[in-house]
């Protein structure tokens, strides 16, 4: 009865469409699980999201696991991960994207995965970095050393997700700075967001990890959009 009444007044709902969970469902329904856009970019060396990067920066690899879609089940998702601290929607997601990237020879080549860092200003607002725990799962399943003691975000900003390309080109200032030793010289690091809209904040880690010398990049996001 006390179980009734607590599913009652505080219902379990899917993350992805707010609908009332089954029993035997977790985080996300089965309808959602079944319908998410997944973009097996992974499969492409050559993918419209690598191909961003042309001309910008020497990418290895370069695969996001969903199309972000506005008021679509991805922005709910990423939105309850990141601001509702959630991050065991993080891991879940972790969890079922390494299942597939195990499948791909490109991951016997990285040597650490690189989280998309927080201003500590950020993190003590907030609590927790959005992204780490989709890191932390692709880490234990691909057996990958997750380092998220490299990459520092230097400059603290209102949040950029309303600021178009033009707009973000303005900003002179670079937000990142790897500090490294000659032990992360010559390394292959996976750098990590949770969503790729213009590219400008991976750029900016990109840069700034491969000052390292003899570094290379690959990229992994949650999701990604074309907006």
């Amino acid at each position: 009865m006390l179980k009734n009444l607590i599913n009652l007044l505080f219902p379990n709902l899917c993350n992805g469409c707010n609908a009332l969970l089954l029993e035997n469902e977790v985080l996300i329904c089965a309808k959602c699980r079944h319908e998410l856009p997944l973009t097996q970019l992974h499969l492409d060396p050559n993918n419209y999201m690598a191909k961003k990067f042309y001309g910008i920066l020497p990418i290895e690899f370069c695969s996001a696991m969903l199309y972000f879609h506005q008021d679509g089940r991805v922005q709910n998702l990423i939105h309850q991960l990141k601001y509702k601290n959630k991050p065991e929607i993080g891991s879940l997601l972790g969890n079922w994207y390494a299942n597939d990237l195990q499948k791909i020879a490109a991951i016997q080549n990285f040597s650490e995965i690189i989280p998309v860092p927080l201003h500590k200003k950020r993190v003590k607002e907030r609590g927790y970095n959005q992204v780490t725990s989709f890191c932390e799962a692709l880490s234990q399943q691909l057996q990958i050393e997750l380092n998220d003691q490299l990459l520092f975000r230097t400059t603290y900003s209102k949040t950029q997700t309303k600021k178009n390309k033009e707009a973000r080109a303005r900003i002179q200032e670079v937000p990142f700075e790897a500090v490294f030793t000659s032990s992360d010289h010559g390394k292959h690091f996976l750098l990590v967001d949770d969503v790729i809209t213009t590219g400008a904040t991976i750029e900016a880690c990109a840069k700034a990890l491969l000052k390292i010398p003899n570094a290379k990049i690959s990229i992994i996001t949650i999701a990604y959009t074309d907006s």
